[in-house]
């Protein structure tokens, strides 16, 4: 019983029936792991203690702790789970059960032979999170579980060291801030780093190390100057240096660009004090001591982090002329600040009730885990999940002052999608601040949102197009494919087509057979392609690209068929034009073809003139289709070091209208592009705009097509072969 000493010095005030509990319970899993060793060669039944001493620590009830004793028992020994319940009841059964679950599902897949080691583990984690709907007690001790893991994995091979520091970062980590549960989140994250990169761990660790010394005394001297600044102006504040994290600093020398010199928290204070305004009061001493650093104040009190941390973040220049951060809290806050979810465990035990940001907490699990049972594919619920658990957030405000909190990158669509689903699908425009702005707009913090719908009408396929930058969050992405996929199957292939044939025509591809479009995909049928676009399971842009991308390899088959008789010429150029042609030396003389204006990404090929030079054409140019001369014809590709700017001529059939030619530019000059020559007929109501641009490859043509595309007067944009 000895082992149980550090649990019980943490749990003061157990009754007889809840100490007995946890001694039964150890009991029960030391006889069961008796013959059980950990990779370290230690007794199994370290690990459940030390779990167990986990959750001691953050002050979980008595059943939490006698499961967190028993979470192995049912999955490696003989003990049943109605053994549990029948000697311990069904709270701890429960709880068991729940953890079994997540544990025994890689070893039950693991017999489907054709499974994949990256799919056990998305389904794996899929079921964890499904799992933690049901008790916030599992998830804990499924985190104290994996922080043990975490402690004892030098024992382990590198390649798993490696893979369970990588899971642990991009997962487990994230889940525990978002819980808010600081004192684990910290050593999960340094643990990581110190197996994913253990040269720079060190490195930042010594440097720590070294200046130990120095930065105590410097961190004793700011505590006393500030408790005697408190004390004269009759507050009772507790005042201590704040532990310094590695990876914590890692990050921010990574994302300022800085050196360790100029991390602001390397050295750092934590100031507690009894309330939310006595907070504002310290605030006020501390930058009346000492000059605040512009930019570096965040009051987490006023506008909570979505996982309900409060505080208040200042750095200032100390008396020594160097960086010094400061936070501010009440106790209160600094208990959820360390417990997070934990913390408010224990006044659900006591049936007081919940405080909102416990309730808060709690939606979330529920949602995260109603994410994962709605995905079928759990790759792809295992992405949802890290997308919303990653740290990296912005928080904007809807027009009644509502907080939102989404992923960094999100536009007004992903907006939209997290206020309704209805308001995302008929989702046309957005203004922040009152300004009109576009739906690829990348959102920023303290943004005030106002979206624009229409009556009635569903999402763009277009949305789908991760090149174009409309859609950042997995969830609107499902919302949009879930909207297409109850369309009937005839209007999706409808849909499907229009998009298809839209994106072929703008790529020039009009006249390419759709029978032979089935060869560059996955898909038996042109019909099933169509479907699958009017659905939203591909985007028509990718099927093009794998369509271009077959036809480079044929082009290139043919090239390689006839050049084998050619003479080799040793030496290769790059034209003026980012183009490598064989043989081709230095002074060679390179053009780009007029007849089809090649763009960088198009596939091309090189022609041997008469009397000037090599001219590049793109590989699908009628002229080169039709050569009777195929001899002249020479490999040629882009260079991957040169870069050029590009002309390409864009033609595009709109209902005219006052203003159309102003957002037109406004659409090319965001890209960066420069337009040198501008043609605008117009027939009765309609506007031909015949427009020249400088673009850096196709891509971003095709960004900018796209995106005028969009606008409800345009009824065509193609791009045009000839200058």
């Amino acid at each position: 019983m000895e082992r149980l000493n550090g649990i019980f010095s943490m749990l003061p005030g157990l009754t007889l029936m809840e100490h007995s509990l946890i001694e039964q319970a150890y009991v029960v899993a030391a006889k069961a792991h008796e013959t059980q060793f950990r990779d370290s060669g230690k007794p199994y039944i370290t690990h459940p203690v030390a779990v167990a001493e986990i959750l001691a620590e953050l002050n979980m009830d008595p059943p939490t702790i006698a499961a967190a004793l028993l979470h192995d028992v049912v999955e490696d020994t003989e003990v049943s789970l109605d053994d549990i319940e029948r000697q311990f009841g069904r709270d701890v059964a429960l709880l068991v059960n729940g953890v079994t679950k997540i544990k025994q599902l890689p070893t039950e897949m693991g017999e489907m032979r054709q499974a994949k080691k990256g799919d056990l583990q998305a389904e794996y984690l899929r079921q964890m999170f499904m799992a933690m709907g049901n008790d916030v007690r599992v998830i804990l001790v499924k985190l104290a579980d994996r922080l043990d893991n975490m402690r004892t994995l030098g024992s382990l091979s590198r390649d798993r060291q490696i893979r369970n520091a990588r899971e642990t970062l991009d997962i487990f980590a994230p889940l525990a801030n978002r819980l808010g549960i600081g004192k684990i989140k910290w050593q999960l994250e340094d643990l990581s780093f110190r197996y994913l990169e253990p040269e720079r761990y060190k490195e930042l660790a010594e440097l720590l190390a070294s200046k130990r010394h120095e930065r105590e005394e410097d961190i004793k001297y700011v505590i006393l100057r500030l408790e005697d600044a408190l004390r004269k102006h009759g507050i009772e504040g507790e005042v201590r240096g704040r532990p310094k994290h590695i990876y914590s600093i890692y990050r921010k020398m990574k994302r300022k660009e800085v050196d360790f010199e100029h991390v602001f928290d390397v050295r750092a204070l934590r100031v507690m004090v009894p309330d939310v305004p006595t907070c504002y009061q310290v605030l006020g001493i501390v930058h009346q001591l000492w000059r605040p650093i512009h930019g570096e104040f965040d009051d987490y009190i006023a506008a909570p982090k979505e996982n309900g941390y409060q505080s208040l973040h200042t750095a200032v220049i100390a008396d020594d002329n160097r960086a010094l951060e400061v936070q501010i809290r009440t106790h209160d806050m600094h208990q959820d600040a360390e417990y997070g979810i934990a913390a408010h465990w224990k006044y659900k035990e006591k049936g007081q009730r919940f405080d909102a940001a416990y309730e808060k907490r709690i939606n979330y699990m529920r949602r995260i885990a109603e994410q994962a049972q709605e995905e079928d594919d759990p790759h792809s619920a295992i992405q949802a999940v890290k997308e919303d658990i990653t740290d990296e957030r912005i928080y904007v405000f809807t027009p009644k002052n509502d907080i939102i909190d989404l992923p960094a990158g999100s536009t007004p669509i992903d907006f939209a999608y997290h206020i309704h689903t209805d308001i995302g699908n008929r989702c046309r425009g957005a203004r922040i601040g009152g300004r009109q702005v576009g739906l690829d707009y990348r959102l920023q913090t303290g943004d005030r949102v106002e979206i624009i719908t229409a009556n009635r009408g569903g999402p763009s396929l277009d949305w789908l197009n991760e090149d174009l930058g409309y859609v950042k969050t997995h969830r609107a992405r499902q919302k949009i494919r879930q909207w297409f996929r109850k369309q009937d199957r005839e209007k999706n292939i409808a849909n499907g087509r229009e998009a298809l044939e839209r994106e072929l025509k703008r790529m020039g591809l009009e006249e390419y057979p759709r029978s032979e479009i089935p060869n560059a995909t996955n898909f038996p049928t042109y019909e099933h392609i169509l479907a699958a676009i009017g659905y939203g399971d591909i985007t028509a842009s990718s099927v093009v690209a794998k369509v271009l991308e077959l036809e480079r390899r044929e082009q290139e088959a043919k090239r390689d068929e006839f050049m084998l008789s050619k003479p080799t010429v040793p030496e290769n150029g790059t034209s003026d034009f980012g183009v490598d042609v064989d043989g081709l030396g230095s002074g060679g003389l390179v053009r780009l073809a007029s007849c089809c204006s090649p763009l960088r990404g198009d596939p091309i090929i090189g022609f041997i003139t008469r009397t000037s030079g090599i001219t590049i054409h793109r590989t699908d140019c009628k002229n080169i289709l039709n050569t009777t001369e195929p001899e002249r014809l020479i490999v040629a590709r882009w260079s991957r070091a040169k870069e050029h700017i590009y002309s390409a001529r864009v033609e595009i059939r709109a209902h005219d209208r006052e203003g159309l030619m102003r957002d037109i530019g406004a659409v090319i000059a965001a890209e960066g592009i420069n337009m040198t020559n501008v043609n605008i007929s117009t027939d009765k109501t309609l506007a031909i705009f015949s427009l020249v641009m400088e673009v850096a490859d196709k891509s971003q043509l095709l960004r900018v097509v796209t995106k005028i595309d969009q606008f409800p007067d345009v009824i065509e944009v193609r791009r045009l072969s000839n200058l």
